[in-house]
């Protein structure tokens, strides 16, 4: 008898700054057995300078943040098991990149060369077979944000969280190359409330199918 592989997927998790990306694939990564992967905003050389001078580090910045999105690209699709993104190649050019170009903080000319990378990158990058979107009021994010401390996220104003809000709801309107998995924060804690994830979990299962294990 031929024994059937168990499927694999690919799994990515998007949302606004503090939203509780990175805490959701931790605990997705672990009740599903699946490999995570984070985003790199500790490995980023460039990010507290960005912060500090937008106008004069914004390109370097996002031309590192898509380094490493293709390196993780590379990472997970070579891996034999499931997998669970923190934060996509997406984000960062229909997001941030663009808002950073519509504000006046990356030229022209940057802007040009970033999209054109982006853009070549994306012709060979497959996508994912879920994306689930954490939506999260402005006030929300900012108290994730205080709480969690980084030094170099505590000059962020509400305009930029508002800002970016807008710009992933007009993002996430016009997916289509995967199911979307809408999850709204605001009165959850999927983190210490383990009903809240529970919910949480079951969607996912059923949008991949999944047998129910726990």
């Amino acid at each position: 008898m031929i024994e059937q592989s168990q499927p694999t997927y690919f799994v990515a998790i998007a949302g606004n700054i503090g939203a509780g990306k990175s805490t959701l694939t931790g605990m997705l990564s672990h009740v599903f057995s699946w490999e995570p992967f984070y985003e790199a905003n500790a490995e980023n050389p460039y990010l507290s300078d960005f912060y500090q001078d937008m106008q004069r580090w914004s390109f370097h910045s996002q031309v590192f943040f898509l380094g490493k999105r293709l390196e993780h690209h590379h990472q997970l699709l070579a891996h034999p098991g499931s997998v669970v993104q923190d934060r996509t190649v997406y984000e960062d050019a229909e997001i941030f990149a663009r808002n950073l170009y519509e504000q006046g903080n990356m030229t022209g000319r940057d802007y040009d060369a970033y999209r054109r990378l982006y853009d070549a990158i994306r012709a060979f990058v497959p996508p994912p077979d879920l994306m689930i979107y954490l939506e999260c009021s402005v006030e929300q994010l900012e108290e994730h944000i205080r709480r969690r401390g980084r030094d170099y996220e505590r000059n962020i104003s509400a305009n930029y969280l508002a800002r970016l809000n807008r710009l992933y709801d007009r993002w996430i309107d016009g997916w289509t190359s995967c199911p979307v998995l809408r999850v709204r924060i605001d009165g959850v804690d999927f983190q210490h409330n383990p009903s809240d994830f529970e919910q949480i979990r079951q969607a996912v299962e059923n949008q991949l199918g999944l047998m129910k294990t726990h």
